[in-house]
């Protein structure tokens, strides 16, 4: 718990210095650097079906090169243990006024605790379990704050554990919907088709995000209920609720639109 304490610290310090300097600081070779810090009592996966069960803590980070970026998503449980961490390189391949595709890749690891027999005594060991992962966005804007869009992920197993996974979504976005003259929502609906190896799943899930103008923190609600599914977990029903944190925060109104 001290070296989570000591990462959430020096993150916000770091943060809240760099938000003051209005990020000028950063290296010229960029264009852009910015991120979000967020705390739940359930984390959620960017499946949705998939949850830690336990609070987590969640670090999304963006480095912006023209069109490229480079995204580490990084989620621990609050002991500290790592639970998943993929390093995201995205490209924006195609940027109209209406439509726009962007495609990724990802190296990843994923963590769990195991128990094993050493010297006749019980221990408990953290294993990682490589994988890769590849995904195609495109989205079509209908109006400044709605769009529709479709995103797919293809993962790949390297060790031991589920081989191939299929990710497939439809979605509807609502972003930047003014509640009064200070708070702002976003809202995405969406329906989704999962494989895991031979096993399939049918499900629907919600992102509801409040924030205030020129206020670096939100509050983000997830729900995803399964319609149909042979995966394990097969919860019927999983929520969760986050506090975020971005930076840096301008003064305009922040897109605190979710990745996919």
């Amino acid at each position: 718990m001290n070296k989570v304490v000591t990462l959430v610290v020096s993150l916000l310090l770091t943060t809240m210095y760099a938000q003051e300097s209005g990020f000028e600081n950063h290296p010229k070779f960029l264009d852009d650097f910015r991120g979000t810090a967020s705390i739940t009592h359930n984390g959620v996966s960017l499946v949705p079906s998939f949850s830690l069960g336990d609070p987590a803590l969640l670090f999304d980070l963006k480095f912006t090169k023209g069109k490229l970026s480079f995204e580490p998503d990084m989620r621990f449980s609050l002991e500290g243990k790592p639970w998943t961490m993929l390093f995201w390189l995205r490209y924006k391949a195609i940027e109209k006024e209406k439509f726009s595709l962007r495609v990724g890749a990802h190296p990843g690891l994923n963590f769990r605790t195991v128990n094993v027999i050493r010297n006749g005594q019980n221990e408990e060991l953290l294993e990682s379990r490589r994988y890769i992962g590849a995904e195609v966005v495109p989205n079509y804007k209908i109006t400044e704050r709605f769009s529709v869009g479709i995103y797919y992920l293809y993962g790949r197993g390297l060790d031991e554990g589920v081989k191939e996974t299929n990710f497939l979504v439809a979605n509807a976005s609502f972003t930047q919907i003014p509640l009064s003259k200070t708070v702002l929502m976003n809202f995405t609906p969406q329906v989704y088709y999962l494989t895991s190896d031979k096993l399939t799943g049918y499900y629907t899930s919600a992102f509801l995000t409040l924030a205030k103008r020129n206020c670096p923190f939100s509050l983000t609600g997830v729900v995803n209920k399964g319609i149909s599914t042979q995966i394990l977990p097969d919860d019927d029903f999983t929520w969760s609720v986050l506090l975020n944190y971005s930076f840096p925060s301008s003064g305009k109104a922040r897109n605190l639109k979710r990745k996919i």
